[in-house]
């Protein structure tokens, strides 16, 4: 049941004090639930929101904000009441509750109101105080975390990103990004939000939790918003800021720690391998290299990863460390990654970078020791004795001949080792040391090797112990000075006119030990003979004659003719 208009009522309320006789009462209050934390008491020119129920002193029910389905709005002191809720209300917390007994003459009086309220009623109301604001308020702003670190803050014309639980000043919830799972993202200062949010959020920083209190027309004013915010609401913001960019914003690199030497820089167009972890700017993580035990390898410069990655990891030396921000518009966007990068997150990568190389790239040798004589040194289808350590450029250790037995030996040019290798240990003397760095293409490629990640590239260290002069491809024994005039007479040293095994043994055996002829090295001299041997015994019956003797080199001459034919 409602009440005659507030205007009406007031005058018969004062109207009423001149009418009586003797000693007036007060307002009586009993403040039976009282909050343990108090911020502010209603004052004179205060708005208020409470609800109430009005009874008379028999009990008797004669108006409730509950029954209507929202509470009463209303200024406290400037007469829109009846005096006694004027005076009844004063001091009162949010949430507080309170009976108030107000008597006739600071009510309705004797004349009462209307058919609801009999003349010389006292009145009885059970209140619940739900919101106090003031014309004057501005916006509240409380700070319950704020992290040590705070490099940047919120500035207007900035996009971020919170999570809030959005409350009535009693506690009522309204609202709640976490219910729904994902951030509010919106411009700062550009009015896309409401005018006490604007302003509570400038200066927080990445991490800081806030909770900021506005009055209502710095929020949903006298309108109010859908079923759950009432008008004239004053408004209650647990904030959480996850995120921060301006549309302006660049990359930034911060916590850069470089190795003492550096030849060379990365460029576009380079291979690299990198370690990395990837967290958005709250902290929390989405990625990391690491997880997989292997490397994140691609070109740079060139599109193959994001904007902002693509610009930071130029301009790096092997070994470098960083923290690399990249703000949105250099990274995912809008949109972001299916549920694992939130749209318009600023993320952050903590880089290690391990190599990198160009396709273009050679053997890089440096000679770091070179003995006085050294008027001999390797080339193709020499033997050579090595030892060595391979290692990626990050340090970590690969292989070593020290720890075999013996050390490595190999026949240049015969691809019995990686190519790069290869071509570092031509040229050397014997006891000369080199530091060999071999890039992919020319050592394990795209998918390495037992113990050697993919596009690695490797650094040697070698020392040629000694070396054995080769033979061409595809012989087994060379002249090493100009071939007797007969060949097979000085073959047959019995002068019976056919050579034998064994006699064939003794010539080869006598032009290597006089220096007039080399086997293959590397191999078992007697086998080697024995092929020889067979090479020349055409009938297969143990013995060479004349007819049969041939030179590689004739036979090869004589093939070339064939072929032409």
């Amino acid at each position: 049941m409602r009440l005659p208009p507030v205007s009406a009522l007031l005058n018969l309320a004062v109207l009423c004090v001149f009418c009586s006789t003797g000693p007036l009462e007060d307002v009586v209050i009993d403040r039976y639930y009282i909050p343990p934390v108090c911020p502010r008491e209603v004052t004179l020119g205060d708005h208020v929101r409470y609800h109430y129920n009005g009874t008379f002193e028999d009990g008797k029910k004669f108006d409730s904000s509950h029954d209507r389905g929202y509470p009463f709005s209303g200024l406290v002191g400037i007469g829109r009441l009846i005096t006694g809720m004027d005076r009844g209300l004063q001091g009162m917390c949010v949430n507080e509750r309170r009976k108030i007994i107000v008597p006739p003459h600071l009510a309705y009086g004797s004349l009462g109101a209307g058919s609801v309220i009999p003349p010389d009623a006292t009145l009885y109301f059970d209140v619940h105080m739900l919101d106090i604001w003031n014309i004057e308020d501005k916006v509240q702003i409380h700070t319950l975390y704020k992290p040590a670190e705070c490099n940047r803050t919120v500035e207007s014309s900035d996009f971020v990103r919170y999570h809030y639980n959005g409350t009535l000043l009693d506690g009522t919830e309204f609202d709640s990004s976490h219910s729904r799972g994902h951030t509010y993202d919106t411009y700062i200062g550009q009015d896309w939000i409401i005018k006490g949010m604007d302003e509570g959020l400038i200066g927080m920083c990445v991490g800081e939790r806030r909770s900021i209190i506005m009055p209502p027309f710095l929020a949903y004013g006298e309108q109010g918003f859908g079923t759950k915010i009432p008008p004239n609401a004053s408004l209650m913001f647990d904030v959480l800021l996850v995120d921060l960019h301006n549309p302006k914003d660049d990359i930034t690199i911060d916590s850069k720690k470089s190795l003492e030497s550096c030849i060379r820089q990365s460029v576009a167009g380079d291979y690299m391998r990198y370690h990395y972890n990837a967290t958005l700017l709250d902290g929390t993580p989405f990625d990391s290299s690491y997880s997989r035990n292997q490397t994140y390898n691609t070109y740079i410069g060139m599109g193959y990863v994001i904007a902002g990655m693509d610009k930071a990891l130029q301009g790096l030396c092997i070994g470098d460390r960083m923290r690399v921000t990249v703000p949105p518009h250099m990274a995912y966007g809008e949109n972001g990654v299916d549920n694992i990068i939130p749209g318009s997150a600023v993320l952050v990568f903590d880089v290690h970078v391990i190599d990198f190389h160009n396709p273009k790239d050679n053997v890089e040798v440096t000679t770091t020791f070179k003995p006085e004589n050294c008027n001999d040194t390797t080339q193709t289808d020499d033997l050579v004795r090595y030892h060595y350590n391979c290692s990626m450029l990050d340090g970590t250790q690969l292989f070593s001949s020290h720890d075999y037995k013996n050390p490595q030996e190999i026949i240049l040019g015969a691809s019995k080792v990686i190519d790069g290798l290869d071509t570092a240990l031509h040229g050397m003397c014997a006891g000369e040391r080199r530091v060999a760095i071999v890039p992919p293409h020319l050592g394990h490629g795209e998918n390495g090797a037992r113990g050697v990640p993919g596009s690695a590239v490797l650094r040697f260290e070698l020392e040629l112990l000694d070396f054995k002069k080769g033979v061409p491809n595809g012989y087994l024994f060379v002249w090493l000075s100009d071939t007797p005039e007969n060949l097979f007479e000085a073959m047959d040293l019995d002068k019976n006119g056919e050579v034998p095994l064994e006699e064939f043994s003794t010539f080869i055996k006598n032009q290597v030990d006089n220096g007039i002829g080399r086997l293959k090295p590397g191999e078992d001299a007697e086998a080697i003979i024995t092929d020889m041997f067979v090479n020349q015994d055409r009938d297969k019956d143990g013995r060479i004659v004349a007819e049969e003797l041939k030179l590689k080199t004739d036979e090869d001459a004589e093939k070339v003719r064939h072929e032409e034919l």
